[in-house]
């Protein structure tokens, strides 16, 4: 009975925090980081939205419209535009992104560059989360694209 109830408290505080317990990578001190993989990560969910926004327009033309289906497709968008936005929010700039000093020149430029890239990568995919646009999609890679070869500059 005991283990069923120390389950169930488990299984609780799992739902109860949405999951959070379970996401991305830590934010404990561990210095273990793999950027390259993260930016691989980001243009997989880049890619899937756009998947799911082709998806959902065809779903949307056909007749009868498979409405499970539309819901699945809409709910898959939602879910990698919030996995990209986490990535963004709690790896690059929690961790990643280390500001830098006004007098420290040209570090100072490439950090706010490299800001305001994620800053706006993360209204286009707020953007793209609430539409079908696929202009949002080509905006996320090219915005990625220029955020991954500023961070991969030579120092």
């Amino acid at each position: 009975m005991k283990k069923n109830t120390a389950l169930m408290v488990m299984f609780i505080l799992l739902a109860a925090s949405g999951g959070a317990l379970l996401r991305a990578h830590c934010q404990v001190p561990c210095g273990i980081y793999d950027d390259e993989a993260r930016f691989k990560l980001l243009f997989e969910h880049v890619t899937t939205i756009e998947k799911a926004m082709k998806e959902i327009a065809s779903l949307s033309g056909q007749s009868p419209v498979n409405y499970n289906q539309l819901v699945r497709w809409v709910m898959n968008k939602e879910k990698h535009a919030e996995e990209f936005s986490e990535i963004l929010s709690y790896y690059f700039l929690a961790q990643r992104l280390v500001p830098r000093d006004a007098d420290a020149g040209e570090a100072r430029a490439v950090y706010l560059e490299q800001l305001e890239l994620a800053q706006r990568l993360i209204v286009t995919v707020m953007k793209a989360k609430q539409t079908v646009d696929l202009a949002h999609v080509q905006s996320l890679r090219d915005l990625l694209t220029k955020l991954q070869n500023s961070y991969f500059k030579k120092k």
